[in-house]
């Protein structure tokens, strides 16, 4: 049976860098913000839902949208959350392998911890996630996401990833160790 582990944390904590760290080892990995993408790229029901509600699918727009007003961002949350899910789910059962990680940067706040043997957190302290993304908002209070201290808490296996990449691959590997010897 395959062990299924989520990533999760802030806007530039590393938690992509943290999955490809998986991936090198081997690990099948899935990112819901590429699913979240390809979605809106793709899927001719959510483009066209977008564009009902929008008038674009451009993701740029939509996020500037949809980040200014709560309830637009709770409809488009209810429209995407559940087909990543769906995709998730089936993505898992087709896995070969021991470990099998998916990063999803929204974890806790949607309460899919549940699902997953493991979470892994990966924090960085504000300066280091400010100079490592583009994202120009405070990202945690804009979307009443929880604070790193209370993810970190809750996870576990977690990583304040403000050294090099060697030492993040470094972190991923020992979790990596410790899954196999469950």
């Amino acid at each position: 049976m395959t062990l299924a582990v989520a990533v999760t944390g802030g806007i530039g904590a590393g938690k992509s860098a943290a999955l490809e760290a998986f991936a090198r080892r081997g690990v099948p990995t899935l990112s819901a913000d590429e699913v979240v993408h390809r979605l809106i790229e793709e899927d001719a029901e959510v483009r066209a839902e977008l564009e009902a509600r929008f008038g674009t699918t451009e993701r740029v727009r939509i996020a500037e949208i949809v980040f200014a007003d709560p309830e637009e961002l709770a409809w488009l949350e209810g429209l995407l959350h559940p087909r990543v899910r769906r995709e998730e789910e089936a993505w898992l059962e087709r896995v070969d392998g021991d470990v099998a990680v998916t990063e999803i940067p929204l974890l806790f706040e949607t309460g899919g911890e549940g699902r997953f043997d493991a979470v892994v957190v990966i924090t960085a302290p504000g300066p280091v996630r400010a100079a490592r993304s583009e994202v120009a908002r405070d990202d945690a209070r804009s979307r009443r996401l929880l604070p790193d201290d209370e993810k970190a808490a809750r996870a576990d296996f977690a990583y304040v990833n403000d050294g090099t990449l060697e030492q993040l691959d470094a972190f991923v590997g020992e979790v990596l160790d410790r899954l196999r010897q469950r």
